[in-house]
């Protein structure tokens, strides 16, 4: 098998595990633990899951494709770099985020995801919990769907723009389960946004960093806010 080939199973490997722990990690744990609902111990062990997930893909890299987990070179830059990158980044996809958000909202009346009316109790004064979840979606998300399909997909088919959007839509997915439009269509808007500073600056570590700061400054927020205006987030 050629490496495309290779490419290609492990593009398709790392999305059907993603999509299969969004789908059944929860009831793989319940029966682990014997504990049924969504509690902190439970959601803890998934993100477990999801780091299992990391591991496989970066050891098929390595012992089946044989080469770089990470295609791309990290490029270095300076500290006022990452700041200035890391905050830009951050208030593109926020603001855009927000107004994507709004107009759904306003457009089919979408109601906040039941998914996320579960989890939003779970992060309440629970301080290591959304440290640890907002650094798992970072760095994990980061590595797989920007770090390791995004360059396979544009070596495979010669087309940058191809990468940029095919991941971009695959992260979209990925986020279909929390069972609304908004959370399939902002996450595809924030995929392409980061799909395109990593082909343009090649920096994993920069996306990482503004990844878990939209997580963790939106799961904070929910600390404070009352739940029924969380469709602002």
């Amino acid at each position: 098998m050629g490496i495309n080939g290779k490419y290609s199973i492990g593009i398709l490997l790392t999305f059907v595990l993603l999509a299969a722990a969004m789908l059944y990690a929860f009831p793989i744990v319940t029966m682990m633990t014997g504990v049924r609902g969504i509690t902190e111990t439970n959601f803890l062990l998934t993100r477990f899951i999801i780091w299992g997930i990391f591991f496989m893909v970066f050891l098929y890299s390595l012992f089946i494709e044989k080469g770089s987990f990470l295609l791309k070179k990290e490029t270095r830059y300076s500290i006022f770099f990452y700041i200035k990158a890391v905050i830009c980044l951050y208030f593109i996809c926020s603001i855009g985020g927000a107004l994507l958000n709004v107009m759904i909202h306003l457009l089919i009346k979408e109601k906040i995801s039941d998914k996320l009316f579960e989890l939003t109790p779970l992060f309440k004064n629970n301080y290591f919990l959304l440290i640890f979840t907002c650094f798992t979606a970072g760095a994990v998300e980061e590595f797989l769907m920007r770090g390791y399909i995004q360059p396979r997909i544009e070596k495979i088919y010669n087309s940058p723009l191809l990468g940029v959007f095919a991941s971009a839509i695959l992260f979209g997915i990925l986020h279909s389960t929390y069972g609304t439009i908004g959370q399939v269509v902002i996450p595809f808007f924030i995929g392409v946004v980061f799909a395109m500073f990593y082909k343009i600056y090649s920096n994993i570590k920069i996306l990482i960093i503004c990844h878990f700061m939209i997580d963790f400054i939106s799961l904070m927020a929910m600390n404070f806010m009352d739940i029924k205006h969380l469709f602002l987030l």
